[in-house]
């Protein structure tokens, strides 16, 4: 999109005093198409320059209230100062990365883990992205089913929509067609179910799992795991509490491994320290990432000890496992966590969230098919008039709205399409969260009116 002179605006959280993208900023921009591949573009053109809390600054004068915790990620904030100073300590001491050689931050966050994740989650194996977490927790799986029952229980359930990381086994795993014309040979014990996000799937009764796995001529004895997100990285629709309860009761009925892929939800982000535990039930794998560390890369499978010790020394490892910084920042956002009261600040922020998203798209003339969310994480389903379809088109100049008046968002591309995903970081106040819902409200009035 053309940049445009927009009116300066500025308020206590925001400020925007250029056009967009900013004119100075345009050469590095056209470096980055010049270098990257188009794959890395799509995003909103800001060159983030800086960033604290909630708030991102570009080096040429404007400010925005991140609604993007950078794809969930800073659930502590960006850059709190204690994470920096833990970082620069651990930097001056010179130790950078140790391979599996043990380091004292893996020790202690491991031990940190472990004692924060709900029975009968004990042991923790620390790896680098999240899809790293989801295929490993398929391997850990599908040696479970083998070893247990013989070569036939190898099958991984997973959700239409859902969504596991872009490597090959995460996407053969995710619930996204289109996302794996490439691979060729797809691995046919991979299959996904719908999932009752009462939306787009109306049946949100546990009858619907087992018809569909009736329909695809599988049973119990044959599955190895269940992979699922806690909510659709798509949207923010949790399934049913009796749904999960009775699948978690199937799972045991059948000796199949339930994961929850956590990748987005935990550390806070729905009010509580794993979003799967809204449902009341246990896991015996749970997949965890981005909000993990707030800002360095770093991942995690939490599981059961009888599960996790399938493998003997050194033959499920990973180069940067433990690595000493980013345990580290792991460990700082976790206590900043726990200090500030973040996940209590998710939890009281979630019915104000909702509520003016709810008005949001009851004014939005049909335009928002569903909002969903908890804690400090909702969706709103951008779509085609009278449809469930999604309106990628209608969401993306929403999002550029919204940027262009001071709120970062991320672009609706990729992944669902038609969701525009609010986010902010666990430490946003309600005052700045309710400004930037305003300016949403706003952007969205303008763009279904513009032609």
């Amino acid at each position: 999109m053309p940049d445009r002179n927009l009116a300066q605006l500025e308020t206590k959280y925001r400020r925007i005093a250029t056009p967009v993208p900013a004119p100075e900023s345009v050469d590095l921009l056209e470096k980055l198409i010049r270098h990257e591949p188009r794959s890395m573009s799509g995003q909103p053109p800001i060159v983030w320059d800086r960033a604290e809390d909630f708030s991102v600054w570009d080096a040429y004068g404007n400010r925005w209230i991140d609604f993007s915790s950078g794809v969930l990620v800073t659930n502590a904030g960006h850059g709190p100062k204690a994470m920096r100073d833990a970082l620069h300590a651990q930097i001056d001491r010179g130790l950078l990365h140790s391979y599996c050689f043990v380091n004292q931050p893996r020790v202690e966050l491991v031990k940190k883990l472990a004692s924060l994740a709900p029975v009968p989650l004990e042991k923790v194996f620390l790896l680098t992205t999240g899809a790293e977490s989801t295929e490993c927790a398929v391997k850990l799986a599908r040696t479970y089913g083998k070893r247990r029952h013989g070569a036939s229980k190898i099958t991984i359930v997973g959700f239409i929509n859902d969504f596991h990381g872009r490597t090959l086994g995460a996407q053969m795993a995710g619930g996204f067609q289109a996302q794996k014309d490439w691979i060729v040979n797809l691995d046919p014990d991979m299959v996904q179910v719908p999932y009752p996000d009462g939306f787009r799937v109306t049946d949100r009764s546990f009858d619907l799992f087992l018809k569909s796995l009736e329909e695809k001529n599988l049973s119990g004895e044959k599955i190895a795991g269940v992979m699922v997100e806690t909510y659709p990285g798509a949207n923010a629709a949790f399934m049913p509490i009796e749904y999960a309860q009775r699948l978690r009761a199937w799972c045991d009925e059948h000796d199949v491994l339930l994961i929850f892929d956590e990748v987005q939800a935990a550390f806070g982000r729905c009010g509580k320290w794993f979003g799967f535990e809204h449902y009341g039930v246990s896991a015996d794998l749970i997949c965890c990432g981005k909000g993990i560390s707030s800002g360095l890369p770093l991942s995690a499978v939490i599981g059961r000890a009888d599960v996790m010790d399938l493998y003997g020394p050194g033959e499920m490892t990973s180069t940067h496992s433990g690595n000493p910084l980013c345990c580290t920042a792991a460990l700082a956002s976790i206590d900043i966590i726990e200090k500030e009261g973040l996940i209590e600040n998710a939890a009281r922020l979630e019915a104000p969230l909702l509520q003016r998203c709810r008005e949001i798209m009851a004014g939005s003339n049909g335009r928002i098919g569903a909002v969903d969310g908890k804690g400090l994480v909702a969706a709103l389903q951008v779509v085609e008039p009278g449809t469930t379809t999604p309106d990628k088109e209608l969401a993306s100049r929403i999002v550029w709205n919204c940027v262009e008046n001071g709120v970062m968002l991320f672009a609706p591309v990729g992944v669902g399409g038609g969701a525009i995903k609010i986010n902010p970081p666990l430490c946003i106040n309600e005052e700045a969260l309710m400004e930037g819902l305003q300016v949403v409200e706003e952007c969205v009035q303008r763009a279904i009116a513009a032609p």
